[in-house]
């Protein structure tokens, strides 16, 4: 039953069409692989009795030729997502035991096109953070170490148990959300495949909300089609989401082997960052010279705002975080501490219900919002924004078709190893990939080679706006010149 974990998302699904497995074996090869793999606590809550009915009903549509695009498929749900019937906490205290009644659009149109849900996986609180470390359900950590080493690896955050779920090969495919590099980041961390959408391309509605002009729903796969296949059944217009875009949604599986030849690839100078590692470098020259050799032109292009955006994110993220974040005040739903009148029970559940990181983004986004501060820091990031935004339009007026970076400007690095450093310190893990939250454009992770310590580091692809086909056909292109990632050895098992 083992070789079924193995598998990628569409060597099951082509297994399951045809019935060379059932949808229940392959969920319960799942099953029992997360059984033995807890001690990563990528999971949140594990459903297998959900799993179960799920396969089983897949498996009769299946002998009946209904089967859909992901029929069967055992799949993990970020606990961003709201499931009807089970518990969501966001990886916060304050959320524990609220179960939703409704499902999120995303999965639901998982579960439309016949996919399995294997539980609900652990993420840094209300998506903030970089390493997975902030949840209430305790850190995540990598299935990946160095060699030699017992030391335990961040899977990197916010996704990082949709990261390392796939990576440890617990599912076929993750659910995860994107705000400032949240998918990109715990991709390139693992050796797994992340795409961060076009904002509006997957609607928001179900997903909690961290900052709302910023978040994007988007898959972690283990190769580049496995992510094609689930984008497409995750995208799509939706009229709950105002900001859902009502535009087509492509094959984006096809276009994973419609090759560069003709493309545009541009290289951002603003990239090179001082104090960059020469690997990150050499991989970077590395996957220009695949692009190249695969028939596309590459150019040095400018993005001369990039080194606005993350001080430019970290006002407009933490002020849209605080305004979210208002409705958790132990009235309604979730986490509740008595006081003595309703101000010291909003004042004790909110100290007790949110986490050290939370609060601090709470503060710094009510701070930049307050009178007095809202023109002279939240107005002006805003207009930054916009700046960088033109940007990414010039350049693409110039006919550059993708952009290539880095996606992280190091390989994963300990669990607690960055405990004594200041947040800025880590949120500097973002920098290459804020730029494309704040513009609102598609950015994918694949996977692209290792450190010296023989870790995961990925390369960055950002389109054009709702051209991820471009975006998947440079991605199969560096997957195949690279060659697919190797997964970790099962360590913890």
């Amino acid at each position: 039953m083992t070789e079924l974990t193995s598998l990628t998302l569409a060597e099951a699904r082509d297994g399951l069409r045809g019935r060379r497995f059932s949808a229940l074996e392959i969920t319960d090869a799942h099953i029992a692989a997360i059984e033995k793999a807890r001690a990563l606590n990528a999971f949140i809550a594990e459903t297998p009795d959900v799993a179960r009915q799920m396969a089983k009903a897949s498996d009769e549509r299946l002998a009946a030729g209904q089967g859909g695009p992901l029929e069967g498929v055992p799949l993990g749900i970020k606990d961003l997502f709201c499931t009807k019937g089970t518990q969501t906490t966001a990886g916060s205290r304050i959320l524990k035991g609220f179960v939703p009644h409704y499902e999120s659009t995303v999965t639901s149109q998982l579960w439309r096109d016949g996919a399995v849900m294997l539980g609900k996986l652990n993420l840094d609180e209300f998506a903030m953070g970089s390493s997975n470390e902030t949840s209430a359900y305790g850190p995540v950590k990598s299935p990946w170490r160095r060699p030699g080493s017992n030391a335990d690896l961040v899977p990197g955050g916010s996704s990082g148990g949709s990261a390392a779920a796939v990576a440890a090969r617990l599912c076929l495919g993750a659910t995860a959300t994107d705000t400032g590099g949240s998918i990109r980041q715990p991709a390139a961390f693992t050796g797994t495949v992340g795409i961060k959408p076009t904002y509006g391309r997957c609607s928001r509605w179900g997903v909690v909300a961290f900052a709302s002009s910023l978040d994007q729903a988007g898959p972690i796969a283990r190769t580049v089609q496995d992510a094609a296949i689930m984008l497409r059944s995750m995208a799509g217009h939706d009229p709950k989401d105002t900001t859902s875009a009502d535009i087509a949604v492509p094959d984006f599986e096809a276009a994973v082997s419609r090759g560069v030849k003709g493309l545009k690839i541009g290289i951002p100078k603003e990239y090179r960052v001082e104090g960059m590692p020469a690997e990150i470098e050499r991989l970077w020259a590395e996957g220009a010279a695949w692009l190249r050799d695969a028939g596309a032109e590459i150019v040095e292009v400018s993005l001369p705002n990039t080194h606005y955006a993350l001080p430019a994110y970290y006002i407009v993220a933490p002020a849209e975080a605080s305004s979210n974040l208002a409705r958790y005040d132990g009235v309604r739903y979730g986490l509740r501490v008595p006081g003595k009148d309703i101000v010291e029970m909003y004042e004790k559940t909110r100290a007790e219900g949110f986490g050290k990181e939370v609060k601090r983004r709470i503060m710094i986004g009510t701070y930049v919002l307050s009178a007095g501060y809202y023109d002279a820091y939240y107005v002006r990031a805003q207009k930054i924004r916009t700046l960088i935004r033109r940007d990414f339009e010039a350049v693409y007026a110039q006919g550059v078709d993708a952009i290539l970076t880095p996606a992280t400007p190091s390989a994963a690095f300990g669990l607690a190893e960055m405990a004594t450093a200041s947040p800025v310190e880590m949120y500097l893990n973002d920098v290459f990939t804020v730029t494309v939250n704040m513009a609102g454009l598609p950015g994918i992770s694949v996977p692209a080679g290792t450190d010296a310590s023989g870790l995961p580091l990925g390369l960055q692809l950002i389109g054009r706006p709702f051209d991820e086909e471009t975006l998947f056909a440079a991605a199969g292109a560096i997957e195949k010149a690279a060659g697919r990632a190797e997964l970790p050895a099962a360590w913890w098992a």
